[in-house]
């Protein structure tokens, strides 16, 4: 199948060529004929950067711009859309060189097919960032405008060396991505949160909001599986510590799992929920679906912007109100960030024991506090001590995961809410990181200390048959 049987043109007639430009200066007025030349005088040697460099680019581009538009223009989409990317990368490049030698571009064969394989990009996958969303070593990528991107391996940042014809290109890129789930980013709604289809979240924001052009700022969804085991191994938490978190997740604990940006919530959540059991049906709820539950009970559930007209918006809040309706054992909440998370928090207090959420923050205490403060954007007529209340009966653990300054990402606090001493909510850490110093390649070093101590929640640990386990793993040296 042939992507160029849209239409057949009678080939374009060859460019005119352009004059001859004389190599040599006139002779001199008043010189005989046969005369020896007069010499031209000498020019001062010119000074800075020679400018023909620029123009050769400048040239290049216009080629390519050239080609690039003859080629789009003989391309049939529904054929195109039909073939693979080597099928169609293979077609391009023959319609390309085509093309080049007809009109007598001076393009070599490397930059034909670095042209065609630009141009399968732009029609089958994202551009110049294809490369990179193929690389697994990159778990992030932002785009800055088109001119900067910047990657993330191993938790560490660096600049990545492409770039992208222009602004508009980036642009489009981000509203390809968002059409793919059915949301849209333009002018008139310049901010998108979305997923590509193996489950990377993306975020989006353009101009007029973004001045320096498009910014696209993707998290990579690892095609492998992480679990708590393989957490160990990365030395993210102790083996008591995978132990402890393990019988959390059987146990029907709710856990609200703390971080910042790019800490490893989610890994830590899809890792922890591996813990559930097969037969209990689980509702999980997120602006971008990019949770990876392996439990064949699993309803997901997914936010919905407002329209063109400002309506037909679904929230996190409408989502989880409606969950209760469905029955479910357990309700896991990508992230909580607004009013939901009153909402989220009466789940948790009736009946549907068991449930997770993310939250951003620095440390457990914080968690609290910024509960709290959610809580009081949903209703202002609960008073604080009434609010904490209910965060002290809903919540049985706060997991703290922090990124820290070697790219490691590490669990440092796993607290229990113990109860209330006045207006003031009580917590015990059962798991605490301690810093010992670094190693010779800069990697931080340090252990994980318990408490050993008996846990408020110890009545649910018996009715599971789990508190000899829970008090060997905590009592382990």
């Amino acid at each position: 199948m042939s992507v160029f049987g849209r239409r057949t043109e009678a080939p374009l007639p060859p460019p005119p060529a352009e004059p001859a430009k004389a190599l040599a200066q006139p002779p001199a007025q008043g010189a005989e004929a046969g005369a020896a030349p007069v010499p031209a005088p000498a020019r001062p040697a010119a000074r800075g950067p020679r400018p023909e460099p620029e123009v050769k680019i400048a040239e290049k581009q216009r080629m390519l711009t050239k080609l690039r538009s003859e080629v789009m223009d003989r391309i049939d989409p529904a054929v195109a859309a039909e073939l693979p990317p080597e099928a169609l990368r293979k077609q391009l490049e023959a319609v390309v060189h085509e093309v080049a030698e007809r009109d007598r571009l001076q393009l070599t064969a490397r930059e034909q097919a670095e042209l065609a394989e630009e141009l399968t990009q732009d029609m089958v996958g994202y551009g110049p960032l294809d490369p990179l969303l193929k690389d697994e070593s990159v778990t992030e990528i932002m785009v800055n405008g088109p001119n900067a991107v910047f990657v993330e391996r191993a938790g560490l940042l660096s600049q990545w060396p492409i770039k992208f014809r222009s602004p508009e290109q980036v642009t489009s890129i981000a509203q390809k991505m968002a059409a793919g789930v059915g949301r849209r980013v333009d002018e008139s709604s310049p901010l998108v949160d979305c997923r590509l289809p193996d489950g990377s979240r993306v975020n989006a924001v353009i101009p007029p909001l973004a001045i320096d052009g498009a910014v696209i700022t993707i998290r990579k969804f690892s095609k492998k599986k992480i679990d708590l085991g393989k957490m160990v191994e990365f030395g993210s938490i102790s083996e008591q510590m995978r132990k402890v978190l393990e019988i959390a997740g059987r146990c029907r604990l709710n856990i609200v799992i703390s971080g910042g940006t790019g800490s490893g919530k989610t890994t830590l959540m899809n890792a922890i929920s591996r813990s559930i059991e097969n037969t209990e049906r689980i509702v999980t709820i997120e602006d971008a679906a990019e949770l990876q539950l392996q439990q064949p009970h699993v309803v997901r559930l997914e936010t919905r912007p407002p329209n063109l007209e400002g309506k037909g918006e679904v929230n996190q809040r409408d989502l989880i109100k409606n969950a209760l309706r469905m029955r479910p054992d357990r309700i896991i909440v990508g992230e909580v960030r607004g009013p939901e998370a009153l909402d989220m928090l009466q789940a948790m207090n009736t009946g549907h024991d068991g449930s997770i959420c993310t939250v951003h923050s620095n440390t457990p205490r914080d968690a609290l506090t910024r509960i709290e403060n959610l809580v009081m954007m949903g209703t202002a007529s609960l008073p604080p001590r009434a609010v904490r209340i209910q965060i002290t009966n809903a919540v049985d653990l706060i997991v703290q995961i922090q990124r820290m300054r070697d790219g490691g990402r590490r669990i440092t606090h796993v607290s229990e809410i113990v109860g209330m001493e006045g207006d003031v909510v009580t917590m015990n850490d059962v798991f605490l990181f301690e810093y010992t110093g670094d190693d010779s390649k800069g990697r931080i070093q340090g252990r994980w200390v318990s408490s050993g101590i008996r846990p408020g929640f110890a009545d649910r640990l018996d009715y599971f048959g789990l508190q000899p386990a829970w008090m060997a793993a905590v009592q382990a040296e």
